[in-house]
């Protein structure tokens, strides 16, 4: 098809200004993780939306933000590497706050990153009333002409209320340049099961844990097996995974009065792993320490990191 189009967006931004949640509304299906915790996102995820006349491969990134560990430089870098390499780079600021210091830093980033298109998404339209969202529309317009960056489009929206997500969508898909599709039809994201299964596991971690704690928190899929003997009809998978704090104290926190929390974790994760794989599932989860991983490069490597 001679007008079809494909290629890469980027979604950027400092941490939880709703990165996530917009590209698993686009996608429309979940492909990553969200939480209300700074930071959720840790590696470069890319979920792919497929139209009659074009693919969109979005790519979610880390939160950008003043590292204090290696991990923080890690995935500092991991977004920098990223912009150079897609259509368009979207920045998004959240309609209900003021335009801050973190914010400032990675449009001075952007800003040097030559010839990639750049969006602006006033995100998070759902929380703010209609003279918020236009004091953000002019401040970051505002921030775009002290910058030097000539934004394509400043657009705002609300994923949870999909309020002009499909506007966004087209917007995007015009700046994409002529080509085939990328991926298979029906395939939305390119990240392989056990990543999103750790993903998964982590992201019910994360619910209802003190601030301090999101961070220390890593997890790995140890293996994962069909359980013998199970008929064709009712199969079950076996999933091992391991969670990694840094501390005793964490680890109790993780677990729970009597292994109380890890249960509501276990349930919680479990659905959506049966989700994904089809499958009811066994899921078998242990709470490690790893003293300061975010710090130590071989704990890093071992880590995924």
């Amino acid at each position: 098809m001679s007008d079809f189009r494909s290629g890469f967006a980027c979604f950027v931004g400092r941490p939880n200004v709703g990165k996530s949640t917009l590209t698993n509304a686009l996608v429309g299906q979940k492909v990553a993780i969200t939480s209300d915790k700074p930071q959720t996102t840790r590696h470069v995820i890319r979920g792919i939306v497929h139209r009659a006349d074009a693919q969109l491969v979005l790519v979610d990134t880390p939160g950008v933000h003043r590292p204090r560990t290696l991990l923080g430089e890690r995935l500092n870098a991991l977004v920098s590497d990223t912009w150079s390499e897609v259509d368009v780079v979207a920045m998004c600021f959240p309609a209900d706050e003021p335009i801050g210091p973190g914010d400032l830093f990675i449009a001075t980033e952007l800003a040097s990153v030559p010839r990639v298109k750049k969006f602006a998404v006033i995100t998070k339209t759902d929380r703010a009333t209609k003279q918020q969202i236009g004091e953000q529309l002019l401040a970051v317009s505002e921030l775009g002409a002290k910058l030097g960056i000539d934004w394509v489009h400043v657009v705002p929206v609300s994923a949870v209320a999909n309020d002009q997500v499909t506007l966004l969508c087209d917007l995007l898909v015009e700046q994409l340049p002529a080509g085939e599709a990328l991926y298979p039809d029906g395939e939305l994201t390119d990240e392989p099961e056990r990543v999103m299964i750790a993903e998964f596991v982590r992201e019910a971690a994360l619910d209802g844990v003190r601030d301090e704690l999101p961070h220390s928190i890593a997890v790995v899929v140890e293996d994962m097996e069909l359980r013998a003997g199970r008929s064709a009809d009712k199969p079950l998978m076996d999933v091992y995974v391991h969670i990694y704090v840094e501390r005793e104290s964490q680890k109790h926190i993780v677990i729970g009065k009597g292994g109380s929390r890890l249960k509501e974790v276990g349930i919680t994760a479990r659905e959506s792993i049966s989700k994904l794989l089809g499958v009811q599932v066994h899921l078998d989860i242990r709470v490690k320490i790893a003293k300061d991983w975010q710090r130590d490069p071989k704990q890093l490597q071992r880590l995924g990191f």
